[in-house]
């Protein structure tokens, strides 16, 4: 599943096979234990996302909530969008030595994180960097990069 049409998490979960709904519920759970306050799990762009209610922050560029990341299960493999660690260098380069560190293999693209399966990944790291990043802070990326 490259892009669901499914209007709720549970409806995108019951989509899935059981062996990919089992790891994309394993991030999933690691996601919503480091959330902060102020996001919220919701459907954004065919996937499972966390972001800024628009009723908290309605003055986006494009009139979507304002996602800090997204979850999503791809044919091959499960993806990670980590939007606030793009647009964070020092943060990025954290992680990217870190995951290093953990012994899991990184698969990343500029915000992405991609891995076979949830036992692949270095889910504490994930986690720790969903943590990281609050609304405040992603407000302010947000500000800066679109004026």
């Amino acid at each position: 599943m490259v892009s669901s049409k499914a209007a709720t998490v549970e409806e995108y979960l019951a989509e899935l096979p059981e062996n990919r709904r089992d790891d994309i519920q394993q991030v999933r759970e690691v996601i919503l234990a480091n959330l902060p306050d102020g996001f919220e799990e919701c459907m954004q762009y065919g996937m499972i996302g966390y972001a800024i209610p628009l009723e908290d922050f309605p003055n986006t560029y494009n009139g979507q909530a304002l996602g800090v990341a997204a979850l999503a299960a791809q044919k091959r493999h499960i993806s990670v969008y980590m939007h606030g660690l793009y647009a964070d260098p020092e943060l990025t380069e954290w992680f990217v030595e870190a995951y290093k560190q953990s012994g899991k293999r990184l698969n990343m693209g500029k915000s992405c994180v991609r891995f076979p399966r949830a036992e692949a990944a270095a889910l504490d790291l994930i986690g720790e960097v969903i943590a990281r990043i609050t609304p405040e802070q992603l407000i302010a990326q947000h500000e800066a990069a679109h004026g």
